[in-house]
């Protein structure tokens, strides 16, 4: 480490930051460590001080191979949050640098956003509120078009720990739970959940919601199209809280105006932020929200926290928490070949 093991140690941060951000980083970050911001640097600045950089952290700041490449002396790469699709992960691999994420860290501010966005839909949230605040009052005209949870049937694509924690809320709410994902629970946990494993094609056309808590894979990329979304009922809802490329956003927009399903609650992207004039934001059954699902003063403490103890694990010799890559020991030979 050329004479550096007594030295503080220097975190680089990827994402954009302002001073009420900043001083909630510092006051995660362990002692004994220095946090750079890329977005506040110059070009010539990144060029001298990403080779430097001890540990790499990133939200949702795309990571690669020109990035991974030039960070000499990196010891690994520390995600916040959960969906790792921003980081190039085989190049990583390649360079023998971990990724890891903060599992379990977001979900519940996922899953309280997925509730808000079903119950905005079903109820007429934002019509309601801006008309009321136009002059109009319309207590009787939305009842006939407005839902309740409490029974209906509630399917998830995917359902790992924001799955599993939004399952839970709408279960709370009187919902029947339905789940697809690549790996099926331990019957124990389905009955302690109260969900039932369908195949995808049975969960669209049995559901009432159907909630996207996925990862961003090849397998998953427009995994919801048109085939998918004719396949539901004509009163179901979409909500989408996981990555925007699951969903093709083309054919979700032409089911919207066709009504082959009754609307969309949209936190994600396949281009982020989306175009001002984007087709979806123009349509009154869609909910929008920008990437918000784990934008919670309680979920970045708890992020940040595990973020940070994981560096400080890893700088302490230990093996850090949470690989996804399949590299788990800290890269100590800061060569690159």
């Amino acid at each position: 480490m050329g004479g550096r093991e007594n030295a503080t140690k220097t975190i680089l941060y990827f994402d954009k930051v302002f001073e009420e951000f900043k001083q909630l980083l510092l006051e995660h970050k362990p002692p004994g460590f220095d946090l750079w911001y890329w977005d506040e640097m110059t070009e010539q600045e990144r060029t001298e001080m990403l080779p430097q950089s001890d540990y790499l952290l990133v939200a949702t700041r795309k990571v690669g191979k020109d990035i991974l490449s030039q960070a000499h002396r990196a010891r690994f790469v520390q995600k916040t949050g959960i969906g790792v699709d921003n980081i190039d992960l085989e190049e990583a691999a390649r360079l023998g640098l971990p990724v890891c994420n903060t599992p379990g860290g977001n979900s519940t501010g996922v899953a309280e956003l997925t509730v808000l966005l079903i119950l905005s839909l079903y109820r007429k949230l934002p019509l309601l509120n801006e008309s009321l605040k136009s002059g109009r009052w319309l207590s009787w005209e939305v009842r006939l078009n407005s839902y309740q949870m409490e029974g209906k049937t509630h399917g998830f694509i995917g359902f790992g720990n924001i799955g599993r924690e939004t399952a839970k809320r709408s279960r709370a709410f009187g919902t029947k739970i339905v789940y697809h994902d690549k790996f099926r629970l331990p019957e124990e946990k389905e009955r302690e959940l109260g969900a039932i494993y369908l195949e995808l094609e049975e969960l669209l056309e049995t559901a009432d919601i159907v909630s996207i808590h996925a990862p961003l894979l090849p397998e998953t990329r427009n995994l919801i199209g048109e085939k998918e979304l004719k396949l539901m009922k004509p009163n179901a809802i979409l909500i989408n809280v996981s990555r925007g490329g699951i969903v093709e956003e083309a054919a979700l927009c032409h089911a919207l105006k066709q009504e082959w399903i009754a609307g969309a609650g949209i936190d994600v992207w396949q281009s982020e932020p989306p175009d001002k004039e984007h087709p979806l934001l123009t349509l009154a059954n869609v909910v929008a929200t920008p990437h918000i699902g784990a934008g919670t003063r309680d979920t970045l403490d708890q992020v940040l926290h595990m973020a940070f103890q994981n560096i400080k694990k890893a700088d302490e010799g230990q093996t850090p928490d949470y690989a996804v890559n399949g590299v788990d020991k800290v890269r100590a030979n800061f060569s690159i070949t």
